[in-house]
């Protein structure tokens, strides 16, 4: 047998004012008792609860006109919040619902760097991990006087990477190798340092993995040896010899005019002793060291020369590793005489031999150029 009609309404009454004084969404059995009240008996508790208490009564009632509340409880309430708005009182607008964001993944866990070719340009590869177990692979080149040269990427499952790691092992020219993902990280925010102070930006398709960078610090620097073996600096252009090395050597362009020189000198019909040919050579490469590896340059190459020592450590070639320090290290002590030191007249004597098969016609300025390829301007 149901309830009076006037015990139902103060029941309902007591359900409104306890759960209001709450400040929660209705309990289960309070929803229980507001659905089994007669329609009228429940209109007439809305009606003395919004008397009593106005605009404060729209928030239980936009609660009761939810989807949790029987249909006759939404339909009570939403009447409720008719009359109180014919007074001019409504329910304040919900927030706008959150926008659906998915966090990219952030973590950077495994990376792999190929040796540093010719042009100072590296291929870069890092995984970022997922709060749920997704791979992404940002694929990068790097150039060290350009930054960001090429970018691509995307979802990848742990087998497909390990195939496409293997892939490259084995049909790349220079070689991989694993490092850490936090600093490889770093020399990716090294390479966006270098951009903004050139002026550029990196390629459009680099937008997709800036969030991943943004608070990343650039790399450090690789430390040079805290002394430099002479004996070794001696043996250091024995590295020019090495496959992982063989496009390294100075701009051919910036040589062209010093190679037409030489190739002119020997085909000279004058006759000089092969001694005054090959010393006229010799001050000839000492002129390149000294006009083309300023100070800023033998930087350039001191660091490159210390990211492969670590490669080559992490390939196990210990006495590789030990030259490229030794290089590194004379050229980047900046009272050393660059002129005398082997491996720089080295970069230089390559260079001379390469621009000079260009001014013969044997080779195109293009397919020798150390340079990197271009990039977008900022």
């Amino acid at each position: 047998m149901s309830a009076p009609p006037d015990a139902a309404r103060a029941e309902c009454l007591r359900v409104l004012d306890s759960t209001a004084a709450a400040g929660a969404d209705p309990a289960p059995s309070d929803l229980a008792v507001l659905a089994s009240a007669p329609a009228g008996a429940l209109d007439d508790a809305l009606r003395a609860f919004t008397d009593a208490r106005g605009a404060a009564s729209t928030d239980l009632l936009t609660r009761l006109a939810g989807d949790r509340a029987d249909r006759g409880v939404r339909r009570a309430a939403k009447r409720a919040l008719y009359r109180l708005a014919q007074r001019g009182i409504t329910a304040p607008a919900p927030p706008p619902p959150r926008p659906v964001v998915a966090r990219l993944p952030e973590r950077p866990t495994r990376a792999w760097l190929s040796a540093i070719d010719g042009s100072g340009s590296r291929a870069t590869w890092i995984v970022f991990e997922g709060a749920f177990g997704g791979l992404d692979l940002c694929s990068l080149i790097l150039a060290d006087t350009l930054g960001v040269v090429e970018v691509a990427g995307g979802e990848i499952s742990k087998k497909r990477l390990a195939a496409e790691l293997e892939a490259l092992r084995r049909d790349q020219k220079l070689p991989w190798v694993a490092t850490d993902a936090v600093r490889a990280a770093g020399l990716v925010a090294e390479a966006l340092a270098l951009h903004r102070t050139l002026g550029t930006s990196p390629p459009a398709a680099f937008d997709r993995w800036r969030p991943r960078f943004e608070h990343v610090a650039p790399a450090a620097p690789p430390a040079p040896p805290a002394a430099v073996d002479a004996a070794l600096v001696e043996r250091a252009a024995e590295l020019l010899e090495l496959p992982e090395m063989a496009g390294w050597f100075l701009e051919p362009e910036a040589v062209g005019g010093d190679a037409v020189e030489l190739l002119q000198a020997r085909e000279s019909r004058l006759v000089v002793s092969e001694q005054i040919k090959a010393e006229r050579e010799e001050a000839l490469i000492t002129r390149i060291v000294e006009r083309d590896l300023d100070p800023a340059g033998r930087a350039l190459w001191s660091r490159r020369l210390l990211e492969m020592a670590l490669v080559f450590r992490v390939l196990g070639a210990a006495e590789q590793a030990a030259l490229a320090d030794a290089a590194a290290g004379a050229l980047g002590d900046v009272t050393r005489d660059v002129g005398s030191q082997p491996f720089a007249r080295a970069l230089a004597r390559r260079a001379l031999e390469v621009a000079g098969e260009v001014a013969l016609g044997r080779m195109s300025a293009s397919e020798v150029t150390r340079r990197p390829g271009p990039v977008t301007r900022g």
